[in-house]
């Protein structure tokens, strides 16, 4: 009997299974610290989050919608690879301007993270620096918001170059109005005589502290980093204008954070991209090609996922990914089916697309909705999501239910060849029928003893390669 290897047994792996296998091996270090050896460690800096307390403040909305936030910050705060251990809610008209929940409050937290030993509390919203530096003082624990809970995740998961220029970019504007230093970090390095006898004219003086010193470096890197991501764009645009001049219709995906729009993509197109039942699972987004079932290509842009108060720092640092969106054909915009409130989610993506809308200066396209997860979510709630999303389509990546209404429905949605060809090409030219197949939508084919007679949609430059062909005075 023949002995089976583990390569007999098993597949080989694909790009994304790769990833996920190197993202469980990853191991937290600590960090965030302002005084800086080396500016450009901000790029793989972590939080040190292992044992953690959630705080947050209800403003407005109702107590499920409060619970809602403070349970999704606990699925943040597990994806960074932090253990949850007690959640806090806090009823006020607005966050208080000093600590955020109040003195009180403040008093019942402390209590809270010396009972369960907590290292960490991490508040559900964007603290301002002095109430960030107001708890740390009150608690003796490290205090981070939510801002500084994604850009850890987006620091963790950023693979490619791109990604991760553009995440380091977001921690840098979230870190120079948080910069603070103790001790002789603050004292001034002295000019003059007391600062050596090459101190020279005009240096003479108080110095400069530490501080200033961290915060015109970081200024330095930022503009740096700007430069980088603009030539970046440069190609991202020239690739996505090479589409556009062949006429390649697009499709972007998008949609909540974990709605499943990198199982889309992989059902759709087979791509084998990372999918992981974790909140920004992918950043760099992903463009495949596929085809209709009539034979017309199109391509398919995973995007980065949204979610509720996504930071304005990753929005502007992701502004030239995200207006992938702008420029698409079609928005293929996935909802989590089995979500418990599926229709807030729809309102946070919409509104970070209006955002995208108002600084691209051009009308969002047109919109697609896709249930997904039909696999795990109640038959009464989708029967809800189809009235409230009316010619929305409900779909299961996992299971490849409805995949292939989502196609078709897709091929009818993406503009299509204006131009009308009616040719009788010769068997010797077999590249131009091949491209019609590519590029157009052929209407009736017949092979004949002359040659290949076609009816096809067509654009105008492949219809003008047809004219020596044309039969009966077609179109072309």
């Amino acid at each position: 009997m023949t002995e089976l290897t583990y390569t007999d047994l098993v597949a080989d792996p694909s790009t994304g299974e790769l990833e996920l296998s190197d993202r469980a091996s990853l191991r937290r270090v600590a960090g965030l610290s302002t005084e800086l050896s080396d500016i450009t460690e901000v790029e793989y800096r972590k939080l040190r989050l292992e044992r953690v307390v959630l705080v947050g403040v209800w403003t407005e909305g109702t107590a499920e919608q409060s619970e809602a936030s403070l349970a999704e910050l606990a699925r943040l705060a597990e994806t960074a690879g932090s253990e949850v251990l007690e959640g806090l809610v806090q009823r006020r008209s607005k966050p208080d301007p000093a600590t955020y929940i109040g003195s009180g409050k403040v008093r019942e937290l402390f209590d809270i993270v010396v009972a369960t030993g907590a290292d960490t509390v991490i508040c559900d919203g964007e603290l301002s620096p002095g109430q960030l530096r107001q708890l740390e003082e009150r608690l003796k624990v490290k205090v981070i918001d939510r801002t500084a809970l994604i850009l850890d995740i987006f620091a963790q998961h950023a693979r490619s170059r791109e990604g991760k220029a553009q995440v380091e970019l977001a921690q840098l504007q979230y870190l120079i109005p948080r910069l603070r230093g103790w001790g002789e970090s603050l004292s001034r390095q002295a000019g003059g005589r007391a600062g050596g006898a090459n101190g020279g004219v005009g240096l003479r003086g108080p110095g400069e502290t530490k501080l200033e010193t961290d915060r015109r470096r970081i200024n330095k890197r930022v503009a740096k980093l700007r430069r980088e991501i603009a030539a970046m764009d440069t190609i991202r645009a020239t690739k996505r204008g090479r589409r556009v001049a062949n006429e390649v219709p697009s499709v972007a995906i998008v949609g909540y954070t974990n709605a499943g729009k990198s199982s889309l993509l992989n059902a759709i197109t087979g791509a084998g991209v990372l999918v992981e039942n974790a909140l920004f699972a992918t950043l760099d987004p992903t463009t495949r090609r596929a085809a209709t079932p009539d034979g017309r290509t199109f391509t398919l842009t995973d995007t980065v996922g949204f979610v509720r108060h996504l930071p304005h720092q990753l929005v502007d640092a992701f502004r030239s990914t995200l207006d992938e969106t702008a420029d698409a054909d079609l928005l293929l915009h996935v909802v989590d089916g089995s979500d418990p409130a599926p229709e807030e989610q729809v309102n946070a993506v919409r509104q970070v697309l209006a955002e995208i809308t108002r600084s691209h200066e051009s009308p969002l396209p047109p919109e697609l909705i896709v249930i997904n997860k039909a696999d795990a979510a109640d038959e009464l709630a989708l029967v809800r999501l189809r009235h409230l999303l009316p010619g929305a389509i409900v779909v299961s990546a996992k299971t490849g239910e409805g995949v292939a209404e989502l196609v078709e429905a897709l091929a009818e949605r993406l503009p299509r060849p204006d131009v009308v060809v009616d040719a009788l090409v010769p068997y010797t030219r077999g590249e131009l029928v091949a491209r019609v197949h590519s590029e157009g939508e052929v209407l009736t084919e017949e092979h004949l003893p002359e040659g290949t007679r076609l009816s096809a949609r067509v654009r105008p430059d492949v219809a003008s390669a047809l004219e020596d062909y044309a039969v009966h005075g077609s179109p072309a």
